[in-house]
């Protein structure tokens, strides 16, 4: 068994190599143990629609079955509709079978115990369960259901749009099309389908919309219908991409700021929460709008706990994680973040850019990825707090968030990857370049010094 499989936030490999059917069906016996001993007694189980995802099922499902645990399979769904199913049917574990925005040949395993996603050390534990050989033996029932209607009837119930708005909605061949579609049209919004068909050859563009070549046509899209609104979905639909009505790209922390200025009017003084990556001007504005602004650790898990630690209403990530607490159950949901983002378009007598007019106009880099080896990231992140300390305040909640004249500059080390994540803002283009000079140069020199 390949060690590397067990993430900070999930279980993923490549189907086949690192996930054999051994391999699986081993898993398939510790998450069933954990749960148990953790007292669940049933789960409910998804699966996204990847080519690999039905063989996992049956395997991963005779590996719980055999520990005496439960199974409710719902079937082929987004991963927000997993987390959606232990809320709806008061289950506190359950399994999602999902690659995300991984390329086809991956595929993984998201835990739940109670209703949150398990991570870090407790991942861990489902590896010691498989090298020790210790499970529990028994013989659990399978059931299905669908839970897609309930899905749709919650949402529709909590959202009303006060105009109809014209969305183009781009799928990338996932889950995310069959789940939004026939709800967007529930709530009477004009929609544009592209690439909504479940396909998990992923044919037209890899289903990542972090990724600005994967939104290139529904850029395209949105100008020539000259729709109000374009999203785009990863292929588990838990992240969401945002094209405005000019074709620009708006990223999870600026939606952050339409959400919260929102949420504001309703809640004075409410919190919410981004990470390290985020833009100055969310939480400048936050703060300028009466609301309190803290800043969290990268990483959907990481962001649930900080929300329940802070009582925060809202919480997401540049990617696309937003987390809704605000009426709803504060799981990432890309599919009831475009509804109410569509709410707040319906009400309004602007257009989508029009609400983002007056946030001070900033430039900023995609995240920089530097390969560095696992055993030396951490190292490295020690070494370049220790070069900037003194000359700039730093913020060391998740690497180094080096705040500078005219914007800032963070270095920290991947959860999933051998790496290091770079990410600039600057006031100008110039001292964007000044500031990605000044920090990847130190970076560079860390990096290749002996250790």
């Amino acid at each position: 068994m390949n060690d590397n499989i067990f993430r900070e936030y999930d279980i993923r490999g490549v189907v086949g190599e690192d996930l054999t059917d051994e391999v699986v069906e081993h898993l398939g016996r510790a998450t069933g143990t954990y749960l148990l001993r953790h007292g669940v007694k049933d789960i409910t189980l998804g699966r996204d629609c990847r080519l690999s995802s039905e063989s996992l099922k049956d395997t991963l499902c005779e590996g719980l079955l055999a520990t005496g645990i439960n199974v409710i399979d719902i079937g082929v769904c987004h991963t927000p509709l997993l987390y959606f199913s232990l809320f709806h049917l008061d289950k506190n574990g359950g399994v999602m079978i999902t690659g995300s925005h991984n390329p086809p040949e991956f595929n993984g395993f998201k835990v739940c115990l109670g209703k949150a996603t398990i991570y870090g050390s407790e991942i861990q534990v489902l590896k010691e369960l498989i090298k020790k050989n210790d499970f529990k033996k028994g013989a659990g029932k399978l059931s299905s259901t669908h839970l897609l209607q309930p899905y749709w009837d919650r949402i529709a119930g909590d959202i009303k749009l006060s105009r109809k708005i014209k969305i183009v909605v781009d799928a990338g061949n996932g889950t995310g099309g069959q789940a939004a579609v026939p709800l967007l049209k529930m709530l009477g919004a004009e929609v544009i389908e592209l690439y909504c068909d479940m396909d998990g050859n992923f044919p037209n563009h890899h289903p990542d919309p972090t990724v600005p070549e994967c939104l290139q046509d529904l850029i395209e899209t949105v100008k020539r219908e000259k729709a109000d609104v374009g999203i785009g979905y990863d292929g588990d639909a838990d992240r969401i991409g945002v094209i405005d009505e000019q074709g620009n790209i708006i990223w999870g922390d600026h939606l952050l700021i339409i959400f919260g200025r929102e949420m504001l009017k309703e809640v004075p003084g409410a919190t919410f929460i981004s990470e390290v990556k985020a833009s100055q001007n969310f939480y400048n504005d936050i703060n300028q709008k009466g609301g309190r602004a803290v800043m969290g650790k990268t990483g959907h898990s990481l962001m649930k706990a900080k929300m329940k630690e802070e009582h925060a209403l809202l919480a997401g990530e540049v990617s696309g994680h937003l987390f809704f607490a605000h009426r709803y159950f504060g799981f990432d949901d890309a599919v009831y973040a475009s509804c109410r983002l569509l709410e707040i378009l319906s009400r309004s007598n602007t257009t989508l850019s029009g609400l983002l007019a007056d946030v001070p106009k900033t430039w900023t880099t995609p995240e920089i990825r530097v390969d560095c080896a696992d055993e030396k990231k951490f190292a490295v992140i020690e070494k370049v707090k220790k070069a900037f300390r003194g000359k700039y305040q730093i913020i060391d909640i998740d690497g180094a968030r080096i705040l500078m004249p005219g914007g800032w500059g963070l270095v920290r080390a991947s959860n999933t990857q051998p790496a290091l994540v770079l990410r600039f803002e600057a006031d100008s283009e110039r001292r964007l370049e000044e500031i990605k000079e000044e920090v990847s140069s130190v970076v560079e020199q860390i990096i290749t010094e002996k250790y």
